[in-house]
């Protein structure tokens, strides 16, 4: 499997999941929904989105598929730069930090083979 659409995939299993049990995947995830009553309306948000990136980058192919991947990158990035900012902040664990972080700069890299393969 080629790493865009495993990226795809990967982002509508998991947006299924925030979608449909938001306090279960924040949990997994290493946040507390319990302390923070909007967290899950926010999950079922992220759940949307990646969902929707997911979904138009799978069906997609040619330069309009390349083009979602790229913005499939800068949103992981940005999930890495958010997830370093809240760490730094001390407003979330360090292991949901690092857990956090990692999965999205690993989504990066997978996002950025694929466009670099020509798969993207």
């Amino acid at each position: 499997m080629d790493p865009v659409t495993g990226i795809s995939l990967g982002r509508i299993v998991i947006g299924i999941c925030a979608f449909v049990a938001p306090e279960l995947t924040a949990r997994v995830f290493g946040l507390a929904p319990a302390g923070n009553p909007h967290l899950p309306y926010m999950t079922r948000m992220f759940g949307a989105r990646e969902i929707a990136v997911g979904g138009v980058t799978l069906v997609s192919s040619g330069t309009t598929r390349r083009n979602l991947a790229l913005v499939g990158v800068a949103i992981d990035a940005s999930d890495a730069a958010t997830g370093a900012l809240e760490l730094q902040a001390n407003r979330i664990p360090k292991s949901a930090g690092i857990l956090l972080i990692g999965a999205a700069s690993g989504a990066v890299l997978a996002g950025v083979l694929g466009v670099l393969r020509g798969r993207g």
